[in-house]
């Protein structure tokens, strides 16, 4: 199944292929591709080389899977964004994000974050849930502005969590 890209309207969330996929663990963006300086990062690398496993145990995610942040006018690679796996068996997705260094701060991970919300409700998940470090409260911030509500917390982590 072919997965269109997500726009919104400073972003394109464009779904990982193989291909693409194949070329951030290369840590090689490829003819016509560009990245922003310092992507992609650890995370970007790991969660690629997950979605290549993914595909070969357990075929194509759909819309369940990752995708890349980019910048529409220079198509620049700016950060990653995605579900953990498919929704769990009450319809929950796990969704993880990141951005480059020199791209936080304005707005584009909560404008990539409320499109993958709505992405996942369109394809028939229940809710979407996240978690990030007790003391990244910028992330805590991009959960808030993309609708979760913070449900829980531990010694390390603060959970978020919004229901459809």
């Amino acid at each position: 199944m072919k997965i269109e890209p997500v726009a919104t309207a400073r972003l394109v969330l464009h779904p990982l292929t193989v291909e693409v996929a194949g070329a951030i663990v290369a840590g090689e963006p490829g003819p016509g591709r560009s990245w922003a300086e310092g992507y992609p990062g650890v995370a970007d690398v790991a969660v690629a080389g997950r979605a290549v496993r993914r595909w070969a145990e357990d075929g194509d995610p759909g819309v369940f899977g990752a995708y890349e942040i980019r910048l529409p006018g220079p198509d620049l690679a700016i950060g990653g964004i995605g579900f953990h796996g498919p929704p769990d068996e009450i319809g929950v997705v796990t969704v993880g994000y990141g951005l480059v260094p020199s791209h936080r701060g304005k707005g584009y991970a909560s404008e990539a974050l409320r499109a993958l919300v709505e992405a996942a409700r369109r394809a028939g998940a229940s809710g979407v849930k996240g978690d990030a470090d007790l003391d990244n409260p910028p992330s805590h911030r991009v959960m808030e502005a993309a609708g979760m509500r913070r449900v829980a917390e531990d010694e390390k982590l603060r959970h978020f969590y919004l229901g459809f």
